[in-house]
């Protein structure tokens, strides 16, 4: 077990993060923040929260996917750590390659978040709040079921998604001003000034290729489920 090594003049741009994940990081930024602002308008807007809804949960299950078979550092296996590593890295005791994708701390708000959006679409997908808003399978589900989750989407599980968001910002922001790392240009472009010796995640044409295919799978399967609601 080793420190994480520091920035130095040997460093060279390495490609963390594939052209797809970072779409799917800044799209699905776009449908949360279009969420919240849609959710608290109501009415009419209703249409596209859910809408955008849908969106949320094609991304979901692209990112899933994408865990399995996309870049190096998008990869489940590769940024999921197990308790051990996650004390380690608190502790201050880092491995090599702990900060090149997700840090260990970084992977359990990833899944967090992931995991409530996960909850928030499966409730919004059975609500129904008996003025303007029945989810397409809100039918598969008693009345009370429904009603619950209307209550859990629109308290506790739209708290949680702010308060994962809000958190997601602050370690921005600590890492920003306290470790003289900027997260941010990485997801942009893709890049990160790392030692030579890094694994790059792959990124070329056969990537995108199959992160097209991967979408489309998405997109079909999110189409299904709510098809599932049509008589």
């Amino acid at each position: 077990m080793t420190s994480a090594p520091h920035p130095n003049t040997d460093h060279i741009p390495v490609r963390v993060w594939d052209l797809p994940t970072r779409l799917f990081h800044w799209l699905l930024v776009a449908a949360v923040v279009g969420l919240v602002i849609t959710g608290n308008l109501g009415g009419n807007w209703m249409t596209w929260h859910q809408r955008l809804g849908y969106a949320v949960l094609a991304l979901l299950v692209f990112r899933l996917l994408w865990g399995l078979v996309g870049g190096r550092w998008s990869r489940f296996r590769h940024f999921v750590r197990g308790p051990g590593a996650v004390l380690d890295y608190l502790r201050g005791r880092r491995r090599p390659h702990d900060e090149v994708g997700h840090s260990p701390l970084g992977a359990l708000s990833v899944l967090a978040m992931l995991a409530v959006l996960a909850v928030q679409v499966g409730t919004g997908l059975i609500s129904d709040d008996e003025i303007a808003f029945v989810g397409p399978l809100a039918r598969f589900v008693a009345s009370d079921t429904a009603y619950a989750a209307t209550a859990f989407h629109k308290s506790w599980g739209k708290l949680l998604v702010l308060g994962l968001i809000a958190l997601h910002i602050a370690a921005i922001a600590y890492y920003r001003l306290r470790r003289g790392k900027s997260l941010l240009p990485a997801m942009l472009h893709g890049d990160k000034p790392l030692p030579p010796d890094t694994p790059a995640s792959a990124d070329g044409w056969r990537q995108r290729l199959l992160a097209l295919a991967v979408a489309a799978a998405s997109v079909a399967a999110t189409v299904a489920v709510v098809n599932l609601g049509n008589p």
